[in-house]
């Protein structure tokens, strides 16, 4: 079972936020820092889009739909349904970060990886998580808003003009830069990786330094650390149970089915993170804590299922192979 070397990274991070917050001057500091390294997120996510991708796989567009149904709809009905679970099994900050969780876009890469490895529709899960992200550039602050209301970190205009400055503007500035810079991009797409990961280090210090100073460790309790990663797996298994079945009620075919499995039960960590700093600002620790340990969880869970796709596609064209093999060898002898 896979542990993501990123989430040892991230909890590297948040070690060093609890032994070494960022007090005083350096918290301005890292604040600022944090905020740039947002708009560089998105900045990035904006030229590495291909529009003529996006725009070839609306084709596929009923598969798309269901993921992005799965996303932005069945997971954020999961989320409030899970308010009921206040103040028993989870305090109001834990069920704040899990409604924001249900929020998120899908993966891109992992939904991908699982697919090719499950013998699914590699092409499908790669426009479905780029339907996601970019829906999600705009979705997920707007249901955010709308749910979360003034507890997420108080949704006032200035908020949303923040949302729009660090998020969106960006956004479209990659998009409308592509055709000039689209090429150096792809070519070092290793280089930007890292600083897309050394820049959402950047915003979780930040977010859990303000969370130390303000006394985060004493808000949760291990009780309830252990109800939250319960809960994620419920709603990990419902939708991961969801999106499988109710692929075949949709009469999709067995490729199709996993690759709408892989992208409409995932959630991005990598997107998820500079938006909660963006939208929660001081209470962003608590909140950004149940997509890192949901994120994990997906990681492990689909790996085992990809594996087992991939022995069931095996078991199922060993046969066809034989027989093909058999009708090959029949009709080469009749010739002879």
């Amino acid at each position: 079972m896979p542990i993501d070397p990123y989430i040892l990274l991230l909890l590297g991070t948040v070690g060093l936020a609890a032994l070494l917050p960022a007090r005083g001057p350096a918290a301005d500091v890292a604040s600022g820092a944090s905020t740039a390294a947002v708009a560089l997120l998105f900045f990035l996510y904006g030229a590495r889009l291909s529009t003529r991708e996006a725009l070839d796989g609306l084709r596929h567009w009923r598969l798309h739909v269901t993921v992005l149904a799965c996303t932005f709809l069945v997971f954020p009905l999961l989320g409030l349904a899970a308010r009921g679970l206040v103040p028993v099994i989870l305090t109001h900050p834990l069920y704040q970060g899990l409604l924001f969780l249900t929020l998120v876009p899908s993966t891109v890469q992992s939904s991908i990886a699982f697919t090719s490895m499950a013998r699914g529709n590699v092409p499908a899960a790669i426009c479905a998580g780029s339907f996601s992200s970019l829906v999600g550039i705009a979705a997920t602050p707007l249901l955010a808003a709308s749910l979360l209301g003034g507890s997420g970190g108080g949704f006032s205009a200035d908020s949303l003009l923040k949302i729009v400055l660090q998020l969106l503007v960006p956004f479209l500035a990659g998009q409308l830069l592509r055709r000039w810079i689209g090429g150096f991009v792809t070519r070092h797409k290793k280089v930007l990786g890292l600083v897309d990961r050394g820049s959402i280090l950047l915003v979780v210090y930040t977010a859990f330094s303000v969370g130390v100073v303000q006394g985060i460790w004493h808000q949760v309790s291990p009780a309830r650390l252990g109800g939250l990663v319960v809960v994620e797996a419920v709603v990990l298994a419902v939708m991961l149970l969801l999106t499988w079945y109710g692929g075949k009620a949709l009469r999709f075919g067995r490729e199709d089915r996993i690759a709408i499995q892989f992208a409409g039960s995932k959630k991005s960590l990598a997107a998820g993170l500079p938006m909660a700093s963006v939208l929660f600002g001081a209470q962003a620790a608590l909140a950004v804590l149940p997509l890192m340990l949901f994120h994990q969880m997906q990681l492990i869970v689909c790996a085992v299922i990809a594996k087992r796709r991939a022995r069931e596609a095996a078991e199922v064209s060993a046969p066809q192979s034989a027989a093909a093999t058999r009708t090959a060898v029949g009709t080469g002898t009749r010739s002879g």
